[in-house]
């Protein structure tokens, strides 16, 4: 008969806190950001808008024994292709049943913001253009322009809107959440700055990987590999490119005193905080 600390109520208690060692992983936390949406473009001195970042989504997930789990790691949308289209959309992040939406797309001359995991801003014309919106629970819609040549809005991040811009100033990209599933304190899912003329007034990308705006003569810059961000808007093709978004990553971790994986295909393995951390940067897969 089972009596003490070793009766079945405990052991129970025990495995839900992670504190006995030898049994069966019964869940992880999870952190999965996915790809961040391409900055969109504008002919020459306008600005196009900045790309929204890719959605974030944490929590716990029970896991079963002997069953392989997907990790996909989606990839940052392209920069926009011509002087007057959209960023492209990144793409999904997926741990088991857990779906991060990719990033929308900047908006480019005349153009709406894109909607996805956080929305891409707007174009000029604040008046007709509109930005696009995140899904809720994982990022915030987009920032707006203004009318003229003087600057697109910036793209949604994680954890704020992005900014709208005002006279002479692209709106700066939304910023980001922050994160130490595997001990060390970052920052995901930045939304892209939006871009116009002069330098000094670029929208600058949110923290967690956005890229900054571009400018005339000046490209945009890149947003972070493996954090989500959104590309930067562009100036025209010829004066200053607009840039992609930042690529996704899956992350998990469970208590140390479970058992480990069985299997594990392109996860990198690390230990922090009494926990087993699986970072996954490319898809892959993983068993308990």
């Amino acid at each position: 008969m089972a009596s003490g600390i070793f009766s079945r109520r405990n052991i129970n208690q025990l495995r839900t806190l992670g504190g006995l060692p030898g049994v069966a992983t019964p869940f992880v936390e999870y952190l999965v950001v996915a790809g961040g949406g391409g900055g969109g473009n504008r002919d020459n001195n306008c600005g196009g808008a900045g790309g929204g970042a890719g959605g974030l989504l944490t929590g716990i997930l029970p896991v079963a024994t002997g069953v392989s789990i997907t990790a996909t790691v989606g990839g940052g949308g392209a920069a926009a292709g011509n002087s007057v289209s959209a960023g492209s959309s990144g793409n999904n992040s997926v741990f088991s049943t857990i779906t991060s939406t990719g990033g929308g797309g900047g908006g480019a001359y005349t153009g709406n913001g894109v909607s996805g995991g956080s929305g891409g801003g707007a174009d000029l014309n604040s008046t007709t253009n509109v930005p696009g919106e995140g899904v809720s629970g994982q990022g915030n819609r987009g920032g707006t322009g203004v009318n003229g040549n003087v600057g697109s809005g910036g793209g949604g991040g994680a954890g704020t809107v992005g900014l709208s811009a005002v006279t002479d100033k692209a709106g700066n990209g939304g910023a980001g959440i922050a994160s130490a599933i595997n001990g060390t304190v970052t920052t995901y899912a930045g939304g892209g700055g939006g871009s116009t003329n002069p330098i000094a007034n670029i929208g600058l990308g949110g923290v967690g990987g956005g890229a900054d705006g571009a400018t005339n003569g000046v490209n945009a810059g890149s947003a972070t590999v493996n954090r989500g961000g959104g590309g930067g808007g562009g100036n025209g093709l010829a004066a200053g490119t607009p840039s992609a978004g930042g690529s996704g990553i899956v992350m998990i971790r469970y208590p140390n005193t479970f058992n480990d994986a069985i299997s594990v295909s392109n996860g990198t393995k690390t230990t922090a905080n009494s926990h087993t951390i699986y970072t996954f940067t490319t898809s892959g897969s993983i068993t308990f």
